[in-house]
Protein backbone atom coordinates (compact mmCIF):
# COMPACT_ATOMS: atom_id res chain seq x y z
CA UNK A 1 0.00 0.00 0.00
CA UNK A 2 1.32 3.45 -0.93
CA UNK A 3 1.83 5.82 1.92
CA UNK A 4 0.19 9.22 1.95
CA UNK A 5 2.38 12.03 0.66
CA UNK A 6 4.02 14.29 3.24
CA UNK A 7 3.73 17.97 2.39
CA UNK A 8 6.38 20.65 2.54
CA UNK A 9 5.67 24.19 3.76
CA UNK A 10 4.98 25.56 0.25
CA UNK A 11 2.49 22.77 -0.50
CA UNK A 12 0.73 23.32 2.83
CA UNK A 13 0.49 27.06 2.08
CA UNK A 14 -1.05 26.22 -1.32
CA UNK A 15 -3.63 23.98 0.37
CA UNK A 16 -4.50 26.71 2.91
CA UNK A 17 -4.80 29.33 0.12
CA UNK A 18 -7.17 27.05 -1.75
CA UNK A 19 -9.26 26.40 1.38
CA UNK A 20 -9.82 30.16 1.64
CA UNK A 21 -11.56 30.12 -1.75
CA UNK A 22 -13.98 27.34 -0.81
CA UNK A 23 -17.59 27.52 0.33
CA UNK A 24 -16.64 26.97 4.01
CA UNK A 25 -13.21 28.63 4.09
CA UNK A 26 -12.61 28.88 7.85
CA UNK A 27 -13.96 25.41 8.59
CA UNK A 28 -11.91 23.75 5.83
CA UNK A 29 -8.71 25.62 6.73
CA UNK A 30 -9.15 24.70 10.40
CA UNK A 31 -9.72 21.04 9.49
CA UNK A 32 -6.48 21.01 7.46
CA UNK A 33 -4.55 22.71 10.27
CA UNK A 34 -5.95 20.21 12.80
CA UNK A 35 -4.61 17.40 10.63
CA UNK A 36 -1.16 18.99 10.24
CA UNK A 37 -0.67 20.42 13.75
CA UNK A 38 -2.35 17.79 15.93
CA UNK A 39 -1.70 14.75 13.74
CA UNK A 40 -5.29 13.56 14.03
CA UNK A 41 -6.83 10.94 11.75
CA UNK A 42 -9.78 11.96 9.55
CA UNK A 43 -12.07 9.78 11.71
CA UNK A 44 -10.89 11.63 14.84
CA UNK A 45 -11.34 15.09 13.28
CA UNK A 46 -14.85 14.09 12.15
CA UNK A 47 -15.72 12.94 15.70
CA UNK A 48 -14.51 16.11 17.49
CA UNK A 49 -17.08 17.89 19.63
CA UNK A 50 -17.03 21.56 20.63
CA UNK A 51 -16.45 20.48 24.25
CA UNK A 52 -13.28 18.58 23.27
CA UNK A 53 -11.54 21.71 22.10
CA UNK A 54 -13.25 24.57 23.99
CA UNK A 55 -13.70 24.91 27.74
CA UNK A 56 -16.87 26.28 29.39
CA UNK A 57 -15.60 29.85 28.94
CA UNK A 58 -15.15 29.38 25.19
CA UNK A 59 -11.34 29.26 25.43
CA UNK A 60 -9.31 26.79 23.40
CA UNK A 61 -7.82 24.08 25.59
CA UNK A 62 -4.08 23.37 25.52
CA UNK A 63 -4.89 19.64 25.49
CA UNK A 64 -7.93 17.41 25.48
CA UNK A 65 -8.88 13.76 25.75
CA UNK A 66 -10.12 11.85 22.71
CA UNK A 67 -12.54 9.21 23.96
CA UNK A 68 -12.20 5.56 22.94
CA UNK A 69 -15.22 6.02 20.64
CA UNK A 70 -13.57 8.98 18.90
CA UNK A 71 -10.16 7.41 18.35
CA UNK A 72 -8.82 4.33 16.60
CA UNK A 73 -8.26 1.07 18.44
CA UNK A 74 -10.67 1.78 21.28
CA UNK A 75 -8.13 3.70 23.38
CA UNK A 76 -8.49 7.14 24.92
CA UNK A 77 -5.62 9.52 24.29
CA UNK A 78 -4.55 13.02 25.11
CA UNK A 79 -4.17 15.43 22.20
CA UNK A 80 -1.83 18.39 22.67
CA UNK A 81 -2.45 21.60 20.74
CA UNK A 82 0.37 23.94 19.74
CA UNK A 83 -0.03 27.72 19.73
CA UNK A 84 -0.59 28.02 15.98
CA UNK A 85 -3.43 25.48 16.06
CA UNK A 86 -4.95 27.00 19.23
CA UNK A 87 -5.03 30.38 17.48
CA UNK A 88 -6.69 28.89 14.37
CA UNK A 89 -9.25 27.05 16.52
CA UNK A 90 -9.88 30.23 18.51
CA UNK A 91 -10.49 32.20 15.30
CA UNK A 92 -12.78 29.42 14.07
CA UNK A 93 -14.65 29.34 17.40
CA UNK A 94 -15.08 33.12 17.36
CA UNK A 95 -17.14 32.90 14.17
CA UNK A 96 -19.02 29.78 15.22
CA UNK A 97 -21.78 29.41 17.76
CA UNK A 98 -20.11 27.53 20.61
CA UNK A 99 -23.09 26.76 22.88
CA UNK A 100 -23.64 23.02 23.29
CA UNK A 101 -20.35 21.18 24.04
CA UNK A 102 -21.80 17.98 22.48
CA UNK A 103 -22.29 19.58 19.06
CA UNK A 104 -19.82 18.67 16.29
CA UNK A 105 -16.80 20.97 16.12
CA UNK A 106 -16.85 20.69 12.33
CA UNK A 107 -20.33 20.49 10.87
CA UNK A 108 -20.98 18.79 7.57
CA UNK A 109 -23.15 20.28 4.83
CA UNK A 110 -26.20 18.72 6.55
CA UNK A 111 -25.33 20.23 9.93
CA UNK A 112 -24.25 17.11 11.84
CA UNK A 113 -20.93 15.34 12.34
CA UNK A 114 -18.92 14.42 9.27
CA UNK A 115 -18.63 10.66 8.84
CA UNK A 116 -15.10 9.30 8.61
CA UNK A 117 -15.73 8.77 4.89
CA UNK A 118 -17.02 12.25 4.14
CA UNK A 119 -14.06 13.74 6.05
CA UNK A 120 -11.65 11.63 3.96
CA UNK A 121 -13.45 12.81 0.83
CA UNK A 122 -13.12 16.46 1.90
CA UNK A 123 -9.32 16.01 2.18
CA UNK A 124 -9.15 14.25 -1.21
CA UNK A 125 -11.19 16.99 -2.90
CA UNK A 126 -8.94 19.73 -1.49
CA UNK A 127 -5.67 17.96 -2.35
CA UNK A 128 -6.85 17.02 -5.84
CA UNK A 129 -7.85 20.64 -6.52
CA UNK A 130 -4.31 21.85 -5.75
CA UNK A 131 -2.70 19.06 -7.79
CA UNK A 132 -1.44 16.82 -4.95
CA UNK A 133 -2.43 13.46 -6.40
CA UNK A 134 -0.61 11.34 -3.80
CA UNK A 135 -1.97 13.25 -0.81
CA UNK A 136 -4.79 11.82 1.29
CA UNK A 137 -6.49 12.38 4.64
CA UNK A 138 -3.40 10.78 6.22
CA UNK A 139 -0.98 13.33 4.70
CA UNK A 140 -1.34 15.79 7.58
CA UNK A 141 -0.74 13.02 10.10
CA UNK A 142 2.37 11.74 8.28
CA UNK A 143 3.68 15.29 7.87
CA UNK A 144 3.11 16.00 11.58
CA UNK A 145 5.03 12.89 12.66
CA UNK A 146 7.82 13.40 10.09
CA UNK A 147 8.34 17.08 10.98
CA UNK A 148 8.59 16.29 14.70
CA UNK A 149 11.02 13.45 13.99
CA UNK A 150 13.14 15.80 11.85
CA UNK A 151 13.28 18.23 14.77
CA UNK A 152 14.73 15.49 16.97
CA UNK A 153 11.62 14.33 18.84
CA UNK A 154 12.20 10.71 19.83
CA UNK A 155 10.10 7.89 18.44
CA UNK A 156 8.72 7.03 21.91
CA UNK A 157 7.26 10.55 22.30
CA UNK A 158 6.03 10.49 18.71
CA UNK A 159 4.20 7.20 19.32
CA UNK A 160 2.47 8.73 22.34
CA UNK A 161 1.49 11.90 20.41
CA UNK A 162 0.20 9.81 17.50
CA UNK A 163 -1.71 7.39 19.71
CA UNK A 164 0.24 4.37 18.45
CA UNK A 165 0.62 1.34 20.72
CA UNK A 166 3.84 0.27 18.99
CA UNK A 167 6.78 2.44 17.98
CA UNK A 168 7.19 0.29 14.86
CA UNK A 169 3.91 1.77 13.58
CA UNK A 170 5.18 5.29 14.22
CA UNK A 171 8.47 4.55 12.48
CA UNK A 172 6.59 3.63 9.28
CA UNK A 173 5.04 7.13 9.28
CA UNK A 174 8.36 8.96 9.23
CA UNK A 175 9.19 10.04 5.71
CA UNK A 176 12.85 9.86 4.73
CA UNK A 177 14.08 11.76 1.68
CA UNK A 178 17.42 12.53 0.02
CA UNK A 179 17.57 16.05 1.50
CA UNK A 180 17.34 14.60 5.02
CA UNK A 181 19.98 11.99 4.24
CA UNK A 182 22.36 14.70 2.96
CA UNK A 183 21.78 16.80 6.09
CA UNK A 184 22.32 13.74 8.31
CA UNK A 185 25.79 12.96 6.97
CA UNK A 186 26.79 16.62 7.48
CA UNK A 187 26.25 16.13 11.22
CA UNK A 188 29.52 14.10 11.36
Amino acid sequence: MRQAQTLNEAQLRRVIQYCRSRRHPTRDETIILTSFYAGLRAKEIAALKIGNVFDEGGNVREQFILSAAQSKGGHTRTVYLNQRLRKALGDYGAIKYLGDPQRPLFESQKGGHFSANTMCQLFLDIYKAVGLKDASSHSGRRTYITRLANKGVGVRLLAELAGHSHISTTQRYIDVNSEQLSEAVELL
